[in-house]
């Protein structure tokens, strides 16, 4: 019973630390311990503004399970597993600050009654946020082999969910001759994406359309596009009837598009629940409360022929929830 009981305190103190890691993340706590090895409270505190006895209680929650160490003087120090949850900090504010109301409200959502229309909710803006870093790592690298296969520069790029247009940025950079189409269905990770772009001094380069993927009409810019890039958002198109729909969609949409990434996350097969790594459940329930089906890698691989498209090209990364990059021609 003892040993239950200390397991039982660890899942609630986790959960706690959960979401002081998403908050210590976004106030920059966990930026200056990973660069300074070192924080003063006090001073870190009072430099940014915060309520000292509240961030002091975040700092607290971390220390309860081992991401840092305090000397009870104001020092704060990284702990045994610092590095770990630096790397996939972002996942914890995804889960905690992006989902945080799926969440809370979990309970409300189990009745096939309520479960029409938007019955739930989430923050736009902090799941860009998050979604930016987790790119960074998970797909970026497979993605950028992806770009360098492709022989010829496009004269526009189109990135479908373009989130906080961190992609369109990376794009723009990498293409200098290019011109970029950012299209997604939230206005607050648009208005990110467009002081971001701004201030990157590609604003000029740059057009932002407020459209949701699965039912968006015709437009003039579409009928320029010529590499076509989606990443996270791709399970949206599912299940299956619908998938292969908006597939054949995009082909009317955009006919000039010679090549389409499409960068995913994918259902988890074979991995007993208690062996899951870190992101896979939060995940993979959120999307069961949100009624959108995870695909796995062998249900995407079915749909693209029926879609109009060919696979040339694919990368397994698996970082966290079985990620995969496609790289597809029109058939």
């Amino acid at each position: 019973m003892k040993d239950s009981g200390a397991a039982v305190a660890h899942i609630f103190n986790s959960a706690v630390a959960a979401a002081a890691i998403g908050a210590a993340w976004e106030a920059g706590i966990l930026d200056v311990l990973n660069q300074n090895r070192v924080l003063n409270l006090a001073d870190f505190a009072e430099e940014h503004g915060l309520h000292l006895r509240s961030t002091a209680a975040v700092v607290r929650a971390l220390a309860a399970v081992g991401v840092v160490e305090t000397d009870g003087g104001g020092e704060v120090v990284p702990a045994e597993h610092f590095a770990e949850v630096y790397r996939t900090r972002s996942f914890f504010h995804w889960m905690t600050r992006g989902s945080g109301e799926l969440f809370r409200r979990m309970p409300e959502l189990l009745p096939e009654r309520a479960r029409h229309g938007d019955y739930y909710q989430r923050d736009s803006a902090a799941i860009a946020f998050a979604c930016r870093e987790i790119s960074a790592f998970s797909y970026d690298p497979w993605f950028w082999k992806a770009i360098d296969r492709i022989e010829r520069e496009p004269a526009v790029v189109a990135d479908l969910g373009c989130g906080s247009g961190e992609r369109l940025i990376q794009l723009l950079t990498r293409l200098p001759h290019a011109e970029a189409l950012g299209i997604d269905v939230a206005e607050p990770a648009l208005a990110e994406a467009a002081v971001a772009t701004a201030e990157a001094g590609m604003a000029d380069r740059t057009t932002l359309v407020v459209e949701d993927v699965l039912t968006m009409a015709p437009r003039p810019e579409f009928d320029r596009v010529e590499l076509l890039t989606c990443f996270m958002m791709g399970h949206d198109f599912w299940p299956r009837t619908q998938c292969v729909r908006t597939l054949r969609r995009l082909r009317e949409l955009f006919p000039r598009a010679e090549r389409f990434l499409l960068g995913d996350a994918t259902r988890t097969v074979g991995v007993a629940d208690r062996d899951l790594p870190t992101f896979t459940l939060g995940f993979e329930v959120a999307h069961e409360l949100m009624g959108i089906q995870l695909p796995t890698v062998e249900e995407w691989e079915s749909v693209f022929e029926e879609g109009g498209w060919v696979v040339v090209g694919k990368h397994w990364i698996d970082v966290a929830v079985g990620e995969v990059i496609f790289e597809l021609e029109p058939r």
